[in-house]
């Protein structure tokens, strides 16, 4: 049987990699400050990316977006600024579904060209390509230059005199301006719009404040919200097709993955007919950002969703470990409420809406991320997500410009990490500029990370859980340790990690039922392997006496036993 690796994600802006210039200028334009490249991505930079372990790289904030940068010299419409919230704006308020973001061309003549060989480049290194689908909204001044001659714009045919209709692409608020009173006033280019389109966070008022996607337009799949949320599916509402044909027309350019932003703001109909239609004709899968833990088994099961983010349940429950804010055994919980979909969710520890470790609001310490990786990373078959910069210990406390300092790396300003900075080492990737705390910190996650993927054990593996086995253990404290078993064929994996700051010495007790249930034979000689520094011996698990092991500081211990048959 051929060997399965798991899925190990990285998630990079293009934007952060390439013709970037220092010191930046908090709010500054592209001229100012440059902006990263699909061709600042070469063989080698690809090859220093997969090392980490990475078998996807979701390239973040590919698909045109609105923008304050002017582009009308290349024939694309020129931006608003009071619906652009950024100088480089919102990847998330998308501009033209079928083109690419001219910011990251070397040629903006050339970008979609541009993008396909940067595909090329990744299945070359032998990774995968993920982008980002928006099906929710759309930026207020969604103008499609790109489409096919053949294709309707959205809303090109919408009758604005109704506040729903199915076919209509847009929800309208009939008779009224749209009103945002907290916008600067940019004279004869103040932004209006007559109708007012309902904004894009289900904000059904033709004045949205600045708390909401203002600067979006949510998209109508047939749902009647005013009136009891009646859906209306029969006959397939007009967006269904537009977005089919968006989604073929990705796949057709070689993309092997989407990351569905908020798609639980979309009816689970709409994706029970979408996905099976795509996988007919592509081999993709489908990863749904949904935060409703009520609706995840109708996204996966009805849905046709490979994966869904583990957001409310395993990243905060981690994060509060972390930050010895709840004890490490809250973690059982999280599989447990997961029973029977566990292999479909994405575990993560940072992506762009999320507080990154290292900075002021999170653990203040990037080292607290590697007993939470190892947890996120190795306890189920599950796919696995790192964040560009994670792997250094970025703490994400720039003061950008839109953004301010939250303790995320900006997605709407022209900006760029130091910690990257220093690793792409003016395109050599050598990370000589780094200090030595961040090149260890990076080969940890390299370590735990190929781990992850190539050890059959933690791809293919069943799992069990021995932190009831070890509650009142007073060797073991499970305020801020945990211990799980990973089994497959003949290897067993134990896997004890330490979110405490100082070196802890532990005795694991391991029951009977773990090994009738994981079907191994208690006090049988194995080959110890000591995953994360390749040191091997004889050993033996055994119900007999607890299991004795030294943990380091805000890490932990991965032992492999290899049984003869």
């Amino acid at each position: 049987m051929k060997q399965m690796d798991k899925m190990v994600i990285y998630q990079v802006f293009p934007r952060w990699f390439g013709n970037l210039k220092y010191p930046l200028v908090k709010n500054g334009s592209i001229t100012q400050n440059g902006v990263g490249k699909f061709s600042a991505f070469t063989s080698t930079a690809l090859a220093k990316i997969k090392e980490l372990g990475i078998t996807h790289i979701w390239y973040t904030g590919v698909i045109e977006h609105a923008t304050q940068t002017d582009y009308s010299v290349y024939n694309i419409r020129q931006d608003n600024p009071d619906v652009v919230k950024g100088k480089a704006g919102s990847p998330y308020a998308i501009k033209d579904y079928y083109d690419v973001d001219p910011d990251l061309a070397d040629k903006v003549q050339n970008r979609m060209k541009e993008f396909e060989k940067l595909v090329k480049r990744t299945h070359d290194a032998g990774m995968k390509v993920i982008i980002d689908f928006v099906p929710n909204h759309v930026a207020r001044e969604y103008y499609s230059d790109a489409r096919a001659s053949y294709v309707d714009d959205l809303g090109q045919h919408d009758d604005t005199t109704k506040a729903f209709d199915p076919n209509n692409n847009f929800y309208y608020i009939p008779g009224c301006p749209l009103h945002l009173s907290f916008v600067d006033s940019y004279g004869d280019f103040h932004y209006s719009e007559f109708p007012a389109r309902v904004t894009g966070n289900d904000c059904f008022t033709p004045a949205p404040g600045k708390n909401d996607w203002y600067e979006t337009i949510k998209l109508n799949y047939g749902v009647d919200y005013v009136n009891g949320r009646i859906g209306h599916f029969d006959p397939i509402p007009d967006t269904w097709n537009k977005m089919l044909d968006i989604l073929l027309y990705w796949a057709g350019k070689g993309v092997d993955g989407f990351r569905c932003d908020m798609a639980e703001m979309v009816p689970v109909e709409f994706w029970n007919w979408v996905i099976p239609k795509v996988k007919e004709k592509h081999d993709v899968c489908f990863i749904a950002e949904v935060y409703n833990p009520g609706e995840y088994r109708n996204y996966i099961f009805n849905g046709h969703f490979d994966y869904l983010y583990d957001k409310v349940g395993l990243y905060d429950t981690v994060r509060q470990v972390m930050c010895d804010q709840v004890p490490a055994n809250n973690i059982s919980g999280c599989w447990q409420a997961l029973e029977g979909i566990q292999s479909h969710m994405l575990n993560f520890l940072e992506n762009h809406d999320e507080q990154r470790i290292a900075s002021y609001f999170f653990a203040s310490d990037p080292r607290p991320g590697i007993p939470g990786m190892i947890v996120s990373a190795l306890m189920n078959t599950n796919p696995v997500m790192i964040y560009s910069g994670q792997e250094l210990g970025e703490p994400g406390m720039d003061e950008e410009g839109f953004s301010g300092r939250d303790g995320r790396t900006t997605i709407f300003d022209y900006w760029s990490v130091e910690t990257l900075r220093n690793w792409i080492n003016d395109g050599t990737f050598d990370g000589a500029k780094l200090t030595s705390e961040q090149r260890v910190l990076r080969e940890k996650y390299a370590k735990i990370l190929n781990i992850a993927k190539t050890e059959p054990v933690v791809s293919q593996g069943a799992f069990y859980d021995l932190m009831y086995a070890n509650t009142g253990n007073p060797y073991f404290n499970t305020h801020r340790q945990y211990v799980f078993m990973r089994k497959y064929q003949k290897d067993v994996l134990l896997v004890v990690v330490n979110f405490d700051r100082s070196e802890q010495k532990v005795r694991v007790k391991i029951p009977s039922d773990a090994f009738v249930t994981l079907g191994f034979n208690d006090n049988k000689p194995a080959v110890m392997t000591d995953l994360l520094t390749g040191e091997s011996t004889i050993s033996t698990l055994t119900t007999a006496c607890p299991y004795q092991l030294t943990l380091p500081a805000y890490s932990g211990r991965i032992l492999k036993f290899t049984y003869s048959k």
